[in-house]
């Protein structure tokens, strides 16, 4: 419950931020894409900024927890074949050296 209420505090307050961010910046900025220029608000600008950062990052996270989860799985493997060697090893006779 406190987490809950936590996180729409914070939340509440990044909003309360970009609002006064909006209303204290209201200029425009000419933005360069190399095939063409685009002219938008300083606050639209910074959002599109962040969420294609943001965006980035989660592409980022997704490729490494694969790798995560593929090394996870051959190590499973790799484990279920050593159990089965020693198991298989244990139940052999033993033999005496003379």
């Amino acid at each position: 419950m406190l987490k809950k209420i936590g996180v729409t505090l914070v939340f509440l307050l990044v909003f309360a931020i970009m609002l006064a961010f909006a209303k204290l910046n209201p200029g425009s900025v000419d933005i360069n894409l190399a095939f063409t220029n685009v002219e938008a608000s300083v606050p639209v600008a910074v959002i599109v900024a962040f969420v294609t950062g943001w965006i980035f990052g989660l592409l980022c996270t997704v490729v490494f927890v694969a790798r995560l989860v593929n090394e996870r799985r051959q190590l499973r493997k790799a484990l279920r074949s050593t159990e089965s060697e020693v198991s298989s090893l244990r139940s052999l006779p033993l033999t005496d050296a003379d």
